[in-house]
C-alpha cells in the first residue's frame, strides 16, 4: 500500500452509519402481508457490517420499482445520520432489475473499479456467469453507495473483500 493510501486510511472516519436496502418484490409483498421475511442477503450485510465495527442505521425492504427505489435513496442521501448505503438485489438483467437504473441517476461520481474488481473476483468463483452482474458503486451527497446482487455469495464477496476494507477511505473522500 502506498504512503498516500496509508495516510488517507489513517485519517478516515472510524465510526460509520450504514443504511441497508433490499430490493425484492417477493420480500416486499411478504412485508406488506405481515409475514416473516427471510432476507438472507440483507441479514448477511448487517452481520458483516457490525462485525467490522460499523453501525447499521436502518434496514429497508423495497419492491423492484425504479421510482420507489430512487425516492427512498434520495431521502437517505439527505439524511445527516447516514454515511453509506448498501443495496442488495435488482442488479441483474431481467426487466424487473431496475436498481442500477434508479441509482445511476443519483450518483455524482461513479467508482468503476468496484464493479470491475467485483466481476473479476466473481469470475474466479463462478466463471463466465460473472458477466451477468451490473454491480455498481459511487458517491452522492457525500455518501458512498453500493449496489450488489441479491445472492448471499455475491454479497459476502463484495462486502468482505471490497466494501469493508475501503469504506472509511471512500467516505473520507466523498466528504471532501
Amino acid at each position: 500500500m502506498s504512503e498516500t493510501s496509508i495516510k488517507h486510511k489513517s485519517e478516515s472516519p472510524k465510526t460509520l452509519n450504514i443504511s441497508i436496502l433490499t430490493c425484492s418484490d417477493s420480500k416486499y409483498l411478504s412485508l406488506k402481508r405481515g409475514e416473516e421475511i427471510n432476507d438472507v442477503s440483507g441479514n448477511l450485510i448487517e452481520e458483516l457490517i457490525k462485525k467490522a465495527g460499523y453501525n447499521v442505521y436502518q434496514r429497508i425492504i423495497l419492491p423492484d420499482n425504479l421510482v420507489l427505489i430512487k425516492e427512498k435513496v434520495k431521502e437517505i442521501l439527505y439524511s445527516k445520520d447516514v454515511d453509506a448505503i448498501i443495496i442488495t438485489g435488482g442488479t441483474g438483467i431481467t426487466k424487473k432489475d431496475v436498481t442500477i437504473e434508479a441509482i445511476k441517476e443519483l450518483i455524482e461520481k461513479e467508482l468503476p473499479g468496484f464493479g470491475e474488481l467485483f466481476r473479476k473476483l466473481s469470475y474466479e468463483k463462478i466463471g463466465s456467469a460473472a458477466i451477468l452482474t451490473r454491480a455498481l458503486a459511487g458517491v452522492a451527497k457525500s455518501k458512498a453507495i453500493f449496489c450488489l446482487p441479491g445472492s448471499p455469495e455475491a454479497v459476502k464477496l463484495a462486502v468482505s473483500s471490497l466494501i469493508i476494507p475501503e469504506l472509511p477511505h471512500i467516505v473520507k473522500h466523498a466528504r471532501e
